[in-house]
């Protein structure tokens, strides 16, 4: 038996055992320290807007960031590719079975985006996700470990990045192009929550990691939020652009929500939930948990947890009914699978989208990091109307989507029921 990797042996190892916890929660809390000491600030806007919008209907656009490492095992095993392949095969077969079965208001499928580790690429798994992603069942992204054994260097993360997203756009057609451009563009999610070497060095090492990210096509960031790690930064329940110049380290430690009619600068960065969720705090002696989007078998989807998500309250100031939810899982912790795309799932998106339409507050919209990002923009530039349609408002897949016979099927029979709605 061990706690913190210690083994618990002997009187002398327990007090070990003890001071090791308690420097572990001290450095949780100064880590903790930047975000809490803006939530009561946060608090007091989020509850105003809520008393402005009272009575409105919203549109929750929901997306599922998935830190998709077919390769990961807990016992740091060599790597079997035959297994790898096998795993992800059946992930795909739950993708499809969810997604044929789980249609939202636009008659668009529930799908994930699939964040893939540059550093773990391997062809015959691209192929697979490519398959997956050209049915129509998600969309594949940049995910990125790097500056593990010793800090990176600026030049060599831009030659990374540079040549996976080549990989993925020109061999597998993944990843997108704004209209009427060629460069491929990407969004992102940095390995070990380090973006920008906001973990002090450790887990990257480039303080110019934004501007790279910048400079070879990134639109959007959707690491954060980063709790309990140091690398979570002030900046909480935001859409937002870095405050800071795109050279310096952890530069978006500050910045302004996205208004509408405002220019961006990308990449920006476009964040999940991060609130104190007190509903139980009688059963932790009066400390709440905090709610940060994660779906874990601890932590599966439920109707509670989606009012904290709603309440979170992320999006483009000034365009207060499209509220954006930002969830996020690791694709081969298989204990969660059924919370992130499994039977715990499935039964909550049934639940969510029934109380949406049984209530009439608000409907919800499925969504990959692409269209999150294109609706975000069209609610920039004052765009009315369904968020759905908005989907392909500035980035587009480079592939051609070819949907699967029962997305097909699905969509002509949500069209029957729906006649007036036009589904891309």
């Amino acid at each position: 038996m061990s706690l913190y990797g210690l083994p618990i042996s002997s009187p002398c190892g327990e007090v070990s055992i003890i001071k090791t916890r308690d420097a572990h929660f001290l450095s949780k809390l100064r880590w903790s320290l930047p975000w809490l000491s803006s939530y009561p600030v946060w608090a007091i806007g989020e509850w105003l807007r809520r008393a402005e919008r009272a009575g409105t209907a919203r549109h929750l656009i929901l997306v599922v960031a998935n830190h998709f490492e077919p390769s990961w095992n807990e016992l740091r095993l060599p790597t079997d590719w035959s297994i790898q392949r096998s795993r992800l095969e059946q992930w795909c077969k739950l993708a499809r079975r969810i997604g044929g079965a789980v249609p939202d208001v636009d008659g668009t499928p529930f799908r994930h985006t699939y964040f893939f580790p540059g550093e773990q690429y391997h062809r015959p798994l691209l192929e697979q996700l490519a398959d997956l992603q050209a049915e129509g069942f998600g969309e594949v992204e940049i995910h990125l470990h790097h500056g593990v054994e010793r800090p990176d260097t600026a030049l060599n993360l831009k030659r990374t990045l540079e040549e996976f997203r080549d990989v993925l756009a020109e061999e597998h057609r993944c990843l997108s192009t704004m209209e009427g451009g060629n460069k491929p563009h990407y969004a992102f999610v940095h390995g070990n929550l380090a973006l920008a070497n906001s973990s002090g060095g450790r887990f990257c090492g480039v303080d110019s990691e934004m501007q790279i990210l910048a400079d070879t096509g990134c639109y959007a960031d959707f690491t954060l939020p980063a709790v309990p790690t140091r690398c979570q930064v002030r900046r909480i329940n935001a859409i937002y652009q870095c405050g800071r110049p795109l050279q310096e380290r952890s530069p978006h430690r500050s910045g302004r929500n996205l208004h509408v009619h405002d220019s961006p600068v990308l990449p920006v960065l476009i964040t999940g939930p991060l609130i104190l969720d007190w509903s139980d705090s009688w059963k932790s002696l009066g400390k709440p948990r905090v709610e940060d989007g994660v779906l874990s078998e601890r932590r599966p989807p439920s109707l509670n947890r989606l009012r904290h998500w709603k309440r979170a309250d992320i999006g483009i100031r000034g365009k207060s009914e499209w509220t954006f939810i930002k969830l996020y899982c690791h694709g081969f912790f298989l204990q969660d699978q059924s919370a992130m795309i499994g039977e715990a799932m499935h039964r909550f998106l049934d639940e969510m989208l029934a109380l949406g339409d049984r209530s009439g507050n608000f409907k919800v919209h499925f969504a990959t990091a692409r269209e999150a990002f294109n609706i975000a923009m069209a609610a920039v530039d004052g765009q009315n109307g369904e968020p759905g349609s908005y989907r392909d408002y500035r980035l587009r897949q480079i592939m051609r989507p070819q949907p699967s016979p029962l997305l097909q099927n699905q969509r002509a029979e949500f069209a029957k029921q729906s006649p007036t709605l036009s589904i891309g």
